[in-house]
């Protein structure tokens, strides 16, 4: 593959990578795909205020910015699509069964190899910066933590990758999307997510404030609320973290 050029910012320790680049964010202008990677993370954060376990050295945790000055604020989850896209694609290279688990985690089979927090700096309709944290489990061979199903690259193929490829692999694969989203590609954007949506087809169970229930996904909504349709034919519309897969 070749050598993606961009802005790298690489260090051994930091609280947070997100934290980081948003505050040079604010005060300096950093340019489109700089990245800050590093090997340990002593507050990684996830969604619904989870902390990402990675043991140093072994596994990709970086974020990157984007200033998407042409996406209208009500459309920032395709900011979303195109990385969750991009971790699939990359991913995929080297393994099967890679999907996206909605809103943008990244699953293997049924366990989780990747997550994300993405943080848009906002300002009336315009997102002035985006940074997106990612962690991908790449060589980790035992997790420690109470997240129920974490897997690494190692532990699915049996063998050892460099992170620098992949992170390289996955830039490449951004800045092709991020193309598309320039180029007013948004629908081809939006169905490409659609169609790597992790139980995409056929009925299955989750949970929401009421109860279990068994469903299908028939939308994802522009503003990347999910539509969930019951075996009633009841359309149920959810926002993050209002409602949960049970696996």
């Amino acid at each position: 593959m070749s050598n993606t050029a961009f802005p790298l910012i690489h260090v051994e320790e930091i609280n947070s990578t997100n934290s980081y680049l948003s505050a040079l964010c604010e005060k300096q202008e950093v340019a489109d795909f700089t990245v800050v990677l590093s090997e340990f993370q002593s507050e990684g954060r996830g969604q619904r205020g989870n902390s990402w376990e990675s043991d140093p050295h072994r596994n990709l945790t970086f974020s990157y910015v984007l200033h998407p000055y042409f996406i209208d604020v009500h459309h920032q989850f395709l900011l979303s699509e195109i990385a969750s896209l991009a971790v699939k694609d990359t991913l995929s290279v080297y393994t099967n069964d890679i999907s996206i688990k909605w809103p943008n985690d990244i699953y293997w089979k049924d366990k989780k190899i990747c997550g994300m927090l993405i943080e848009n700096n906002l300002t009336n309709t315009c997102i002035n910066w985006s940074v997106n944290g990612i962690g991908i489990n790449i060589n980790q061979e035992t997790f420690h933590s109470s997240a129920p199903n974490p897997v690494s690259l190692k532990q699915i193929t049996g063998k050892e990758y460099q992170p620098r490829d992949i992170l390289n692999r996955f830039i490449e694969q951004l800045m092709e999307y991020y193309d598309m989203l320039r180029n007013g590609e948004n629908r081809k954007v939006d169905r490409l997510y659609r169609h790597s949506l992790f139980h995409r087809e056929g009925f299955h169970t989750y949970k929401d404030k009421i109860g279990i229930f068994k469903a299908k996904i028939t939308d994802i909504e522009p503003n990347g609320r999910i539509v969930l349709t019951d075996q009633s034919g009841n359309g149920k519309r959810y926002m993050f973290k209002e409602v949960e897969y049970i696996l």
